[in-house]
């Protein structure tokens, strides 16, 4: 019913910045609440940051609020996320999330639909 691809990932020096990008399929995305996550090798997967259906809510882990910017353009059935000043502890695969309810998620067993992934390495 609904897929997600994600983009934008890549490698980075510590500092610097990436946009990644989840562009997603299907007619109901406006109803859907949308998160990011992120999961390095042997850890679990991590919420990093969410935004309800119209996108007014948004919710972030501690770990990246004042970094990481969470948005979405509905018109384009897009969610992106802004990362800047990127360290290289922020190296993980970064998935994109969708979740049928539009009330906003911050646990993995909330989200329906998930990305494939996306890397992202930070180098020191």
């Amino acid at each position: 019913q609904v897929q997600l691809v994600e983009s934008g990932g890549g490698l980075v020096q510590a500092g610097g910045s990436l946009r990644l990008s989840c562009a997603a399929s299907g007619r109901t995305f406006s109803r859907y609440a949308m998160g990011w996550f992120r999961q390095a090798p042997g850890k679990e997967r991590e919420f990093v940051a969410g935004t309800n259906w119209s996108g007014g809510r948004t919710s972030y882990a501690d770990f990246v609020k004042g970094r990481f910017t969470i948005s979405r353009d509905n018109a384009e059935n897009t969610v992106y996320l802004q990362m800047n000043s990127l360290k290289p502890e922020d190296t993980a695969v970064y998935y994109c999330a969708a979740s049928s309810r539009g009330e906003l998620r911050v646990g993995v067993r909330g989200y329906d639909y998930w990305g494939q992934g996306t890397q992202v390495t930070v180098s020191s």
